[in-house]
C-alpha cells in the first residue's frame, strides 16, 4: 500500500452518514478503445463514442462513509448508462464487468474497466474504497492490462 494512499474499508465495515454531504468528481472514458477498433468485437463497435467519453467529469454529491461502487451505481444510474457487476467473494468487493454494454475482454484478452481515485490506481476493489470530499475519480476503458492509462501491473503500481 502506497504511503498516505487509504486502505480499503470492507463493506461491512463501512458506516454511511447521511446526514454529511461530499462532493467528488467522476468520469468514464474508454478512449483506448479508439486506437484498439482492429482488436474489438465487432458487434460492440457501434458502442464506442466517437470521442471515447462515457460520462464527462461530472461532479457527484456522496454521503460520508460511500464507496467509489456506490457512486458509480448512482451515476450511471441517473445517465441511463449500463452498468453490470458481480460479487468476488474472494476479494469481498464489486467487480466491475461492463459498463456502457463494453465487457472484459471485448478489445483482447487484456482489457477491462479500471478506476482510479485522484491518479492512483488502488489495487482492490472499488466497493472498498470510501470516497473522501474532493475526490477525483475516473473510469477507464484498458486494452493492455492498464498500461494505457497509467496504472496496469507493468508499471509496478
Amino acid at each position: 500500500m502506497p504511503e498516505g494512499k487509504p486502505a480499503p474499508v470492507e463493506p461491512q465495515d463501512s458506516d454511511v452518514d447521511a446526514d454529511t454531504k461530499y462532493t467528488c468528481i467522476i468520469s468514464i472514458s474508454c478512449e483506448t478503445i479508439l486506437d484498439n477498433m482492429d482488436k474489438c468485437v465487432e458487434s460492440k463497435k457501434a458502442l464506442v463514442p466517437e470521442d471515447g467519453i462515457i460520462l464527462p467529469a461530472t461532479e457527484v454529491t456522496f454521503s460520508d462513509g460511500e464507496s467509489v461502487y456506490d457512486v458509480l451505481q448512482r451515476v450511471c444510474k441517473a445517465n441511463k448508462i449500463h452498468m453490470e457487476s458481480s460479487w468476488t467473494p474472494m476479494y469481498n468487493s464489486a467487480y466491475i464487468e461492463g459498463i456502457n454494454n463494453l465487457y472484459e475482454f471485448d478489445v483482447g484478452e487484456g482489457s477491462g474497466w479500471m478506476y482510479s481515485v485522484n491518479g492512483w490506481y488502488p489495487n482492490y476493489g472499488c466497493s472498498r474504497y470510501q470516497l473522501q470530499d474532493g475526490d477525483i475519480v475516473a473510469w477507464r476503458y484498458t486494452c493492455d492490462y492498464g498500461a494505457d492509462v497509467g496504472g496496469g501491473y507493468t508499471t509496478g503500481s
